[in-house]
């Protein structure tokens, strides 16, 4: 039942000609039903709000979409959580076929989520991607915002845990009201500061609890069909019973030659190198992950553009990727101290 708050909320932006906050606020009233149990209202809601989204998008102009009401997180989560809207695709990413093909399954559940809740099914909301550091989960999170057209709201779960240690359990409570109420991406960055397993000697009290609050949100209805990411770079110290409540689990890896190329060529874009020129590099592109090839290849870019010429040499590929390698040698060893 509508509480005398949301009748007023759905007035006023009637009354503004607000669309997009009456239909948000609908979808509040949605989450609310769920909530109470009536499961079968809040279908009914949320089908009736994407057919309104689904008709003003296909009443646009053409070449143009409907655009997005500016999203930011709750007040509780400022500074916690910062919101961006990405034009990033996932045709700007070079991805393993396996990868860009679950990914754009994705997308396209989440694209006719209206017509898969008409059959009783409903669309993967919640990924955990794995993956070594730089090797593109958080890109992801970007590409897939782009290509949905929706806010992408980063959470960095570090920040949460020491700000208010002794208050994160509270905090996420409201991050995962924000994501019934506020479709969007939402990424949880170093999900294995919450995701460590239960019964880990280092545990304590309150990350279960945290860990505890987390289990029961993955069980909730997801009543604004928000994408949920989770990026880690340590899986294997994750909860087994959180990982098997992800729909997808998509695991990055470093690219192997092939794919660092096609990394570099579609960085450097005017600025093409000769396939002799490519075969000398091979040694250099081996273990860099993609953010440290794309670094490489826009320094490069860069001074070309300064120097004002229009042809990239081998040698200053080579350098700027010998570069990278060094780096990477000299944080590991320090990292091994």
């Amino acid at each position: 039942m509508m509480t005398t708050r949301q009748v007023l909320a759905l007035l006023n932006s009637y009354i503004a000609g607000d669309e997009d906050q009456f239909l948000s606020v609908t979808l509040q009233i949605a989450a609310q039903q769920a909530r109470d149990g009536k499961t079968e209202d809040a279908e009914k809601l949320k089908r009736l709000v994407q057919k309104a989204r689904d008709q003003r998008r296909l009443g646009s102009p053409a070449g143009g979409q409907t655009p997005i009401p500016m999203a930011r997180p709750r007040a509780e989560l400022q500074g916690l959580v910062e919101s961006t809207y990405p034009k990033t695709t996932l045709a700007t990413m070079v991805l393993a076929d396996d990868v860009q093909n679950r990914l754009a399954r994705v997308v396209r559940q989440q694209q006719e989520r209206a017509t898969l809740r008409d059959y009783g099914q409903k669309p993967a909301t919640h990924l955990l991607l794995v993956g070594p550091p730089g090797t593109g989960k958080t890109m992801t999170a970007s590409a897939l915002a782009g290509e949905l057209r929706l806010p992408l709201f980063t959470v960095r779960l570090e920040s949460l845990f020491s700000r208010y240690f002794g208050e994160t359990a509270a905090k996420m409570r409201v991050l995962f009201d924000q994501i019934a109420q506020t479709r969007g991406v939402y990424l949880l960055d170093e999900f294995d500061a919450i995701g460590a397993r239960r019964g880990d000697p280092n545990d304590v009290g309150e990350i279960r609890r945290v860990l505890n609050s987390v289990l029961a949100f993955m069980e909730e209805p997801n009543s604004t069909d928000s994408l949920v990411l989770a990026a880690t770079n340590h899986v294997e110290i994750l909860d087994e019973a959180l990982a098997r409540r992800f729909d997808e689990v998509v695991e990055y890896v470093l690219p192997d030659p092939a794919a660092a190329r096609a990394i570099i060529e579609k960085r450097l874009d005017k600025f093409k190198l000769n396939a002799r020129a490519w075969s000398g590099l091979a040694p250099a592109l081996d273990g860099l992950s993609p953010g440290e090839l794309v670094r490489a290849a826009d320094s490069v870019v860069k001074d070309a553009i300064i120097d004002g010429v229009t042809k990239i040499s081998a040698d200053a590929i080579r350098s700027a990727l010998h570069d990278r390698q060094t780096f990477r040698g000299k944080f590991r060893r320090s990292s091994e101290l």
